[in-house]
């Protein structure tokens, strides 16, 4: 039996030890955020509502991630996130791990957290209704077999197939819920209450499109916050947004500072612009189920039109880089740093000509092989405005290659509706770190039919996925993942237009403590942790801009 254990995470977890060892043992008046002068209250502009942190029914990750913890941190983004609820981690052999939880912990309500939530939050997760994060018990990986050992504190899980990186990514991705709260909830999508977690802060108070209310748990087990309160109005429109923010009614935003925006920031003596490590793809998604788009060497060939750096440059003002890297994310760690998806006008048509698009009329468009018109529509949603404007810029690249676009820009959801029902042809959006850094998710977007038909046979994309499931190392997960990347991008389902340069405003007058977290941006509970509590998870200060 292979016994492989977390080693590099020694010296990690100690300091992380040390950190919740001071938090309890620190006298009367003494808190871990005497490092930081304690801030009372900081005010963060929402720019979206997710409901009362019901992670079924919406979530913002940084913002869930407030309330709730998981077993490693800070994400799977990360080559090797480290233990948190779970005091260690320990590979048996290629199906098995073996957890021993922290013990001491408390429920934000005072209940004690427990063996049993995680097994609860896991197995309610696998066999219960989909969110966001089931996958990663019940497909990708399968976790078939969750125990409590006597000791009460260890759990052992086992897989279907081999799981070598349980807790690089499951572990690091799923949050842990009170079985004593979610064991009576037979349908989350109808469950209203208040989130509760074990997190350094608990949210207080809900007040639908309106604003969110948190209070630090200052007996948190890896450190007591540095900030008392945090007060979240919901403002989802984008220049109301940076009007109070320059008004003092916010002290930061959640909505990153467009590109036109920046310089106007920048003078503002009590502000600090920081510019952090975007996780995130705005991507031309095209129906593959329908043609011409069910037909690789056409998506191909859109992809070769697709200019991103004059987006970039135009529409950003070069605030971002263009997606020559293809899909997934090149930030990521378990992203082919080889990918190339290159930008070839002549190549694109040279391909639309040899798959038998032509212009047989002389109008400047090409038709379809058999003489029809070919006219295709990009959806996208009118409150976006950038978004609308990059679809404007895609129907005139599409025309240098001779095919004919319109943009469609419809309210914000009934687009949602659209694109969930697959009732499109072409659309923008944003995807988010979840969908373009997480290896998992990857494979899963592909066996879901996300990225990829179920209904047609690809039978080199099978063959890897069956390798990936078989691979009992993560260097041999990586490196058949890489060749799967390489694949998809030869004829992508979702191109790659741009990956966005986040630049966050805040006064930092008021905090100046922010930390950028990978795929979290400065907005996430390191921030708010004392500095060896930041230091553990290797939370680093974002890159400032003058």
């Amino acid at each position: 039996m292979k016994k492989k254990g977390l080693s590099l995470l020694a010296g990690m977890v100690l300091l992380l030890t040390a950190c919740g060892n001071e938090n309890t043992q620190q006298a009367s008046g003494e808190t871990a955020a005497a490092e930081t002068e304690r801030v009372e209250n900081l005010t963060i502009g929402l720019h979206t509502d997710v409901g009362p942190l019901n992670i079924y029914t919406g979530n913002l990750d940084w913002m869930t991630d407030l309330v709730y913890d998981k077993l490693f941190s800070p994400s799977p983004y990360v080559d090797e996130p480290i233990p948190w609820l779970a005091e260690s981690a320990e590979q048996l052999g290629d199906k098995t791990w073996t957890v021993k939880i922290r013990s001491g912990i408390k429920w934000h309500d005072g209940e004690d957290f427990t063996a049993e939530d995680v097994k609860f939050t896991y197995e309610y997760y696998r066999d219960g209704p989909a969110n966001r994060h089931t996958h990663h018990v019940s497909e990708v990986p399968q976790i078939d077999v969750i125990e409590i050992e006597e000791d009460g504190e260890t759990i052992n899980f086992e897989c279907a197939y081999a799981c070598p990186s349980l807790a690089s990514i499951t572990f690091a991705d799923l949050p842990i819920l009170p079985e004593h709260i979610w064991n009576d909830v037979k349908n989350p999508r109808k469950f209203t209450d208040l989130a509760v977690g074990t997190g350094p802060y608990e949210l207080t108070d809900y007040q639908a499109d309106q604003s969110y209310q948190f209070k630090a748990n200052d007996e948190y087990f890896m450190g007591t916050p540095t900030v008392g309160s945090l007060t979240m109005p919901v403002i989802k429109d984008s220049t109301a947004m940076f009007n109070a923010l320059r008004s003092g009614e916010i002290d930061v935003s959640s909505r990153t500072v467009p590109a036109e925006l920046v310089s106007s920031f920048a003078s503002n003596r009590e502000m600090k612009l920081a510019e952090t490590s975007a996780l995130s793809i705005v991507q031309f998604g095209v129906n593959y189920e329908m043609a011409p788009f069910n037909d690789g060497a056409f998506r191909n060939a859109v992809s070769l039109a697709v200019d991103g750096q004059s987006i970039v440059d135009t529409i950003l003002l070069g605030q971002g880089k263009a997606g020559d890297q293809g899909y997934p994310h090149p930030a990521s760690p378990w992203t082919n740093p080889e990918l190339s998806t290159p930008f070839d006008l002549e190549k694109a048509k040279a391909a639309f000509e040899e798959l038998g698009y032509k212009d047989q009329d002389g109008d400047g468009y090409r038709e379809m092989p058999d003489g029809k018109e070919l006219s295709l529509a990009i959806k996208v949603s009118a409150s976006e405005p950038i978004y609308v404007r990059t679809a404007e810029l895609l129907v005139e690249q599409m025309k240098q290659v001779g095919l004919k676009f319109e943009v469609k820009a419809i309210d914000a959801t009934t687009y949602a509706a659209d694109i969930s029902e697959d009732n499109f042809e072409a659309y923008v959006s944003l995807i988010g770190p979840h969908g373009v850094a997480d290896p998992d998710q990857f494979i899963m977007s592909h066996k879901s039919g996300y990225l990829w038909s179920k209904e047609q046979e690809y039978p080199e994309m099978e063959r890897l996925i069956s390798d990936w499931m078989e691979a009992a190392t993560i260097e041999d997960r990586k490196a058949i993942s890489f060749d799967m990347q390489e694949l998809y991008n030869s004829q992508p389902t979702a191109i790659a237009i741009y990956y966005p340069q986040e630049i966050y405003a805040y006064n930092s007058s008021i905090f100046d403590g922010y930390v950028e977290s990978l795929g979290y941006g400065v907005i996430n509970k390191y921030s708010f942790l004392p500095k060896k509590t930041q230091q553990a998870v290797s939370a680093t200060k974002p890159q400032l801009i003058d």
